[in-house]
């Protein structure tokens, strides 16, 4: 991708609800849908680009009405499958608000793997998704496309609320450059 200066690898992407994101552990272990239309790398080979590498993260979402906002964090990386994935980023600088330094340190939950902090329920189901739940989140784009209910569609709690599902996403990472 050519956003800022290039060089980026996408490993998520979402703008048209034609992928169903709410899937299981070994499906965003290995990753699934279309490189050419929505789909998500797969977090075994997230870590694999992350573990020895100082790498940023690049967060673009777009809104209802076609307005785009962005979260960069100088540095990310997940842990490997021993640690759940676990997520680690910090540094952020963008227009959207810092939505996913709140998920800093969690560990990656599915429908059937529930990793979370929250001890009477699992966040993935609640809100239809995947991702670093805490208690459970400020961000959630893997949830379920065009769901505007509290917390279950694609959200960043900083730039739209809790209550707006964004028409699109997309998370890639680079190298860092110096």
């Amino acid at each position: 991708m050519t956003e800022d200066n290039g060089g980026w690898i996408v490993f998520q992407r979402r703008f048209d609800g034609s992928t169903d994101f709410y899937r299981n552990w070994t499906a965003y272990t290995n990753g699934f849908g279309d490189i050419d239309a929505e789909f998500y790398l797969g977090n075994q080979i997230i870590f694999e680009i992350t573990k020895d590498e100082n790498v940023e993260l690049r967060v673009d979402l777009v809104d209802k009405t076609g307005e785009s906002g962005y979260a960069k964090y100088s540095y990310f990386s997940i842990s490997g499958p021993e640690d759940f994935y676990r997520l680690y980023v910090n540094g952020y600088s963008g227009n959207a608000g810092d939505s996913l330094m709140y998920h800093s340190g969690q560990r990656f939950t599915t429908f059937d793997e529930d990793n979370d902090l929250l001890a009477s329920n699992n966040c993935a189901e609640m809100y239809h998704g995947a991702w670093w739940y805490q208690s459970c989140h400020h961000s959630n784009l893997n949830g379920e496309y065009g769901n505007d209910d509290y917390g279950s569609g694609p959200n960043w709690y900083h730039w739209r609320g809790h209550y707006y599902a964004l028409n699109s996403t997309r998370m890639m990472i680079r190298v860092r450059r110096y």
